[in-house]
């Protein structure tokens, strides 16, 4: 979708400025805030790509004027309502009134090290031989879709080469929407900056994204 989190080429926002010595956290409501994140993901019910989908999903005004933490907390509130495990009077009220739904399982404290050091592996096999090969031209299809993608709304309908033939990956289009994991090959795909840009364009620039097989059509 062309949610408010794909700022890829647009106008307006002002240069990027990344703080010189950022510390992980500013705050210690932010470290709770990645904890309670991760401790819900756990609870099996959603995807990390219906949790992406959720940021996208908040409306621009509420996702321009919150932080990085804010916007992962609001998406959760979400996801922990829309799964049953919480009421919108509890989020309100701040306590619980009424038994949620009974998760699948549960992070304990002394398996936070072991399941993030196993991480949230996305690859996976595809029967299929890729489509596309390292030198070939592409193009990346034009669609605005309602629900997930990550093709970025710059990159689409536009002219580009196969850097690399990747592994397969889960799609994310399908998977964060209970559809499926239906895994793709995935492609590194260069473009040039008067493709992307237009005549103004620093013709020196080159940009590359990591694109599934379906975003591509033969040039």
């Amino acid at each position: 979708m062309n949610g408010p989190h794909d700022l890829g080429g647009q106008m307006g926002f002002g240069p990027v400025a990344p703080e010189v010595a950022e510390p992980v956290f500013h705050a210690d409501w932010e470290r709770r805030a990645l904890g309670v994140t991760l401790a819900a993901g756990a609870l099996g019910a959603w995807t990390l790509d219906e949790s992406r989908h959720a940021r996208e999903s908040l409306h621009p005004a509420t996702y321009y004027a919150a932080s990085y933490y804010e916007i992962w907390i609001r998406a959760l509130e979400v996801l922990l309502e829309r799964h049953g495990f919480v009421a919108t009077e509890e989020i309100e009220g701040g306590r619980p009134l009424w038994p949620g739904v009974k998760p699948k399982q549960v992070l304990r404290p002394g398996d936070v090290p072991r399941v993030l050091a196993r991480g949230g592996p996305c690859n996976r096999p595809v029967d299929a031989p890729p489509r596309f090969g390292t030198g070939d031209r592409v193009r990346t299809i034009n669609e605005h879709p309602t629900g997930h993608t990550r093709l970025p709304r710059y990159a689409r309908g536009k002219l580009g080469t196969i850097e690399a033939v990747r592994e397969g990956f889960v799609f994310p289009d399908t998977n964060a929407h209970g559809k499926g994991e239906n895994p793709e090959h995935v492609y590194t795909v260069c473009f040039d900056g008067h493709e992307l840009w237009g005549r103004g364009g620093d013709p020196a620039l080159t940009v590359s994204i990591d694109a599934w097989e379906s975003y591509l059509e033969p040039a």
